[in-house]
């Protein structure tokens, strides 16, 4: 039976070359060193779709409308009228919890499914006012979070994949490197009709303008999904990587930027999910039809 891995990458959109753009100065940053006007090779035969972010909407993407768009399938800014920052608000929250793709997929009997990042103590301790949409998609569906203890037994992965801020934060748990949460991540995907990863943290060196911070983060990122490629069956597995905005190809300026983002499939599916995108809001159905083979 064919599966299928969302990878999703906060802030990552495609730029242009320069001193502006850190990837453009990172030999071994592929599959993310992404330029426009110009056609990559994507290693492991991947195919890339330029995906419009913005849907139609005026302003600058953002992250809370943008993931929900990615989620669901609905096309959120369109939907409430503008792009909304940081987390769901009222309206976007009862978006998700219509048709998060958890959702979508456990009523039409797929499973077992999984967001495969952990949550730490605090989070079940002291529940945040605001959630993301990730997390409200998963509760849209009811199902079960990943814990440090699953992370210690291999079932989850942090969002800092080398968990370097899972152990600053006080949780015991040991460091990875890049190969080995790809190892972890691979074992997960091949566990579960559908896995959902999320990763941030280039969202945030990008607000930050840090450099040396992207430097590093763009090239252990690049290490990691080269690892889970090689570790996945592609010819069983759909991999899909996507952004809901640009913010890192770009450290001139400290907001997200009106690029398009990176849609890059690999895997079984790939060109049959490569046909159905060109937006964020074409991302769910795609992935839908493949686990429900209506498509």
């Amino acid at each position: 039976m064919e599966n299928v891995f969302l990878f999703f990458i906060d802030g990552l959109g495609i730029g242009t070359r320069g001193s502006h753009n850190p990837l453009d100065e990172l030999e071994d940053a592929e599959p993310l060193a992404l330029f426009q006007n110009e056609q990559p090779q994507i290693p492991s035969g991947g195919v890339l779709i330029q995906t419009d972010a913005r849907l139609g909407v005026e302003g600058r993407p953002q992250s809370a409308s943008g993931q929900t768009t990615i989620l669901t399938g609905i096309n959120a800014p369109a939907t409430i009228g503008y792009h909304k920052q940081g987390f769901p608000n009222r309206a976007l929250l009862d978006v998700i919890s219509r048709y998060s793709v958890f959702l979508q997929l456990k009523r039409a009997g797929v499973e077992p499914i999984t967001f495969a990042n952990t949550y730490t103590k605090k989070f079940f301790e002291s529940r945040p006012r605001w959630i993301s949409a990730t997390t409200a998609a998963v509760e849209a569906a009811g199902l079960q979070f990943n814990t440090v203890e699953d992370l210690k037994a291999g079932r989850a992965i942090y969002q800092d994949f080398t968990n370097q801020m899972l152990i600053e934060r006080g949780e015991e748990a040991e460091l990875r490197t890049a190969e080995e949460a790809g190892d972890v991540l691979s074992s997960i995907v091949a566990n579960h009709r559908f896995t959902l990863y999320e990763y941030f943290i280039t969202d945030k060196v990008g607000h930050a303008q840090d450099r040396e911070a992207a430097r590093g983060v763009l090239q252990n990122l690049a290490r990691l999904i080269r690892r889970v490629l090689a570790g996945i069956d592609l010819t069983s597995t759909t991999m899909i990587l996507t952004s809901d905005h640009g913010n890192i190809e770009d450290l001139s300026t400290r907001s997200h930027t009106l690029n398009p983002v990176p849609t890059i499939i690999w895997g079984a599916g790939s060109q049959r999910v490569a046909n159905r995108i060109s937006s964020l809001a074409d991302i769910t159905p795609a992935i839908i039809s493949l686990l429900t083979r209506d498509g």
